[in-house]
């Protein structure tokens, strides 16, 4: 997972999920932190009650909207810093679940496995006039995601506590001199 902006000569700017990183873990849920561990509770999530006489069909959808803020100058220092900021760069993997729950039992059907990738490549000019500052440099077209044919097993660690949301670290490396914690794991 690359997550990162880039402040000119300055350094780099990136948000991240330290257990992911040194391999601690290998997922991590990205749940809204209400309906834990899942995401929604709209058309993401429907309750049947049962048993029931007949076959039902349900029609379950996930709309995630990626709305990252980046802040125009150096996220350390002072707030009068002028913006500096010149590349956004997003290469994150998502793999999501559909599951049947039995809420008596909690008992767990996993039924598929649906992998995304999100990717950005941002050139960014702050000089520039509102609505020129900001140039989509690659893909131009994302790619679809894929429902898997052999359904992989849920990671247990992204079926607790913490969300990605609690457990990211947002980072300041400077070209010179050491890493800065700028904001802390909120867990």
């Amino acid at each position: 997972m690359d997550f990162f902006n880039v402040y000119e000569n300055e350094g780099v700017s990136s948000w991240e999920l330290p257990e992911i990183k040194c391999g601690q873990i290998q997922a991590i849920s990205d749940s809204d932190g209400v309906n834990y561990p899942w995401y929604g509770c709209t058309t993401e999530m429907y309750t049947v009650v049962g048993p029931t006489k007949k076959s039902t069909t349900l029609t379950v959808s996930m709309n995630d909207n990626f709305c990252p803020s980046v802040t125009w100058s150096v996220p350390v220092g002072t707030t009068s810093s002028p913006p500096l900021l010149s590349a956004i760069q997003r290469d994150q993997r998502f793999t999501t679940w559909l599951v049947a729950m039995n809420e008596a039992t909690a008992e767990m059907v996993l039924l598929r496995t649906i992998r995304w990738r999100m990717q950005l490549s941002i050139k960014v000019d702050p000089k520039m006039p509102l609505g020129q500052r900001a140039v989509l440099v690659e893909p131009l077209i994302q790619e679809q995601p894929q429902v898997l044919v052999r359904n992989e097993p849920i990671p247990l660690n992204a079926l607790v506590k913490p969300n990605a949301n609690d457990a990211q670290v947002l980072m300041w490396q400077p070209k010179n001199g050491r890493p800065v914690v700028v904001i802390p794991p909120k867990y």
